[in-house]
């Protein structure tokens, strides 16, 4: 029979970067009792974003964020053709990061479903689970984790 559950898990952040979050949600799935099933997983917010990557080599996760600053820069936008002048961001109540901040989470995720086995995520070798914080201040952050398995 099939059963669920629904926690919350907080997360301190330091800023911009990246929190692995894989231990705490293992530690939420383990005590759930459940074996076998799937990890729906959400952000709260609208400034930070969830990612599965890269565990070992931590210039993986300094070239993401070196890329996404690039992409989505903090004082503003240039047209694409990256001809004419740069359009400063017309958001900005919490801070020059603010925009900036809710564009990333855009392109990003802010849910993941992930199975789980024996109590834990199923996540390759390699893999690992991120809360990537887009603004540049510590914030307290709220995930959703809902549980279905048996």
């Amino acid at each position: 029979m099939l059963r669920q559950t629904l926690n919350q898990l907080e997360v301190s952040t330091r800023g911009e970067g990246f929190d692995d979050i894989t231990g705490p949600l293992n530690g939420l799935i383990a005590a759930s009792g459940l074996v076998l099933g799937t990890a729906t997983i959400a952000s709260l917010h609208t400034s930070c974003s969830l990612t599965i990557n890269e565990n070992a080599d931590p210039r993986v996760l300094v070239d993401l964020a070196a890329f996404l600053r690039a992409l989505v820069p903090p004082e503003g936008v240039r047209p694409l053709s990256g001809q004419g002048e740069r359009r400063e961001w017309v958001h900005d109540d919490e801070g020059p990061d603010d925009m900036p901040a809710h564009i990333r989470t855009a392109l990003t995720c802010t849910s993941l479903v992930l199975p789980f086995q024996s109590g834990r995520l199923l996540l390759g070798t390699w893999q690992a689970v991120y809360l990537w914080e887009h603004r540049a201040r510590p914030h307290h952050r709220r995930l959703s984790l809902h549980l279905v398995g048996e």
